[in-house]
């Protein structure tokens, strides 16, 4: 009997523990299911609260930091691809107004360093020494303001020609590509290149294509022309007394370019997840960029209508300032639309994926015109079989597939554009679409399975 009664005792304890229930405990009674429930709705508020606001934060560093990891990531690419770099400068040796800007300076400097008056006053010295009646003397004398006008236009003719010929564009690339020092020379103020950073400006030297228009003039009958001294070869290509600032903010933005569209990503990446509800803070976040993607935008338009404005128009053409503005920071621009592409895509995907009337429209017809297609090829004999109940069963994963091999085809191409999303966009969604047929064509609604077969119960 003690024995019997010390085993029940001791499993009685057992099964009064605190991690088994009580068989015999009361149920609650209604005030306390009552306060239970609230006590577990108040703790679920405050977790979605803490999940809110953390989302809330990450999203915000997100949009704060994305303008400025697209501009990061072009000054990396300008400061490190010297392929970059040329394909950025190449086009300033084709632009009219600054072939013109320098076709006026060049010969400015060539003519202004022949003294036409010193040579027409000692032709008439000499005339006068001769004997020379004085209204020949006067006439030799009064050749300086011809004499310099035909000079200027033969030099002029001759420079223009040598700037705008094949041979300029190519001793350009070639001079920029093996000087691409020139680059950090701008933008960190370091090495020393054929683009150099001077007192507030930045200055091309043309050495090579001065000394190509010495000997253009001498093969052209201008003997005295291998006598002019040496010129200043240094043209000023931008001028702003903000250089030294702009200098520090691009040697800060080279530091980072690497790392900051990284940290940008692992910011969305985390706010996504940390949030309840992933789809709309995936679309808030393509939309929040998408509109820090604007704002980028305009004040890249405000930064070159202030720059022009500051550039006087003795030192530099307002049209050849445009222009070389432009030609330098058209691949950040691109860079920008092509995120904003991206952002509207990714906006319209995550909303498409929802409940709205309008995805649902969406869902319903593709689904209609693949099922239709699919179903078309199954009754001309064009069945995928198991093949295709396969993909059917399992869409989410080809879906996912699919996208996120289009993602990784973005990520994987060098310098993508505006026009190469567009592409993998058309390849993604061509893809789904023939995945869709591919599914509906089984022929599983044509030729049901003998276990999809109504069953017949007797009564």
């Amino acid at each position: 009997m003690d024995s019997s009664g010390g085993s029940s005792g001791g499993s009685s304890s057992a099964s009064e523990g605190p991690d088994r229930p009580v068989a015999d405990s009361p149920p609650l009674s209604a005030a306390e299911r009552a306060e239970y429930e609230r006590l577990r709705n108040a703790a679920g508020v405050r977790h979605r609260r803490l999940r809110y606001a953390t989302a809330s934060v990450l999203l915000v560093l997100t949009f704060l930091l994305a303008p400025l990891a697209v501009v990061a990531a072009w000054v990396d690419s300008e400061v490190s691809d010297t392929d970059r770099y040329v394909q950025t400068v190449a086009p300033i040796a084709t632009e009219p107004s600054v072939q013109n800007t320098l076709t006026d300076r060049l010969t400015k400097r060539v003519v202004d360093n022949v003294d036409v008056a010193a040579f027409t006053t000692a032709v008439a010295r000499t005339l006068q020494r001769e004997g020379a009646p004085p209204p020949v003397v006067q006439g030799a004398e009064a050749l300086t303001g011809p004499l310099t006008s035909a000079l200027n236009s033969a030099v002029h003719d001759i420079v223009h020609k040598v700037v705008t010929s094949d041979q300029f564009a190519e001793v350009w690339d070639d001079a920029n590509r093996q000087a691409h020092a020139a680059v950090v020379k701008v933008l960190t103020g370091e090495g020393s290149s054929t683009v150099q950073a001077g007192d507030g400006s930045i200055d091309l030297n043309l050495g090579t294509v001065v000394d190509n228009v010495k000997q253009k003039l001498v093969d052209a009958g201008f003997d005295q022309a291998s006598k002019i001294p040496d010129i200043d070869k240094t043209v000023t290509l931008l001028e702003t007394d903000k250089l030294n600032e702009a200098q520090d903010a691009m040697r800060l933005l080279k530091v980072i370019g690497t790392w900051l569209p990284v940290l940008v990503l692992v910011l969305a990446a985390l706010a996504i997840w940390s949030a309840p509800a992933h789809r709309v803070a995936l679309m808030s976040t393509a939309i929040g960029v998408g509109v820090m993607m604007i704002v980028l935008l305009v004040g890249l338009a405000v930064m070159r209508q202030v720059y022009l404005d500051s550039v006087p128009t003795t030192a530099l053409p307002q049209n050849t300032a445009a222009d070389i503005f432009d030609t330098f920071l058209r691949f950040l621009k691109n860079s920008t639309r092509t995120v904003l592409v991206i952002a509207v895509i990714t906006a319209l995907a995550a909303y498409l994926y929802g409940p709205g009337r309008g995805a649902r429209w969406v869902k319903r017809a593709a689904s209609s015109g693949t099922g239709a297609t699919g179903r078309t090829m199954a009754r001309h004999g064009l069945r995928t079989g198991a093949t295709g109940r396969w993909l059917g069963t399992r869409s989410k994963w080809t879906t996912g597939i699919a996208i996120a091999g289009g993602a990784l085809a973005l990520v994987l191409w060098n310098y993508p554009t505006p026009g190469a999303v567009a592409l993998v966009l058309g390849i993604v969604l061509l893809v789904l679409v023939l995945l869709g047929i591919l599914a509906a064509a089984s022929g599983t609604a044509e030729r049901p399975a003998a276990g999809d077969a109504p069953v017949i119960r007797p009564g």
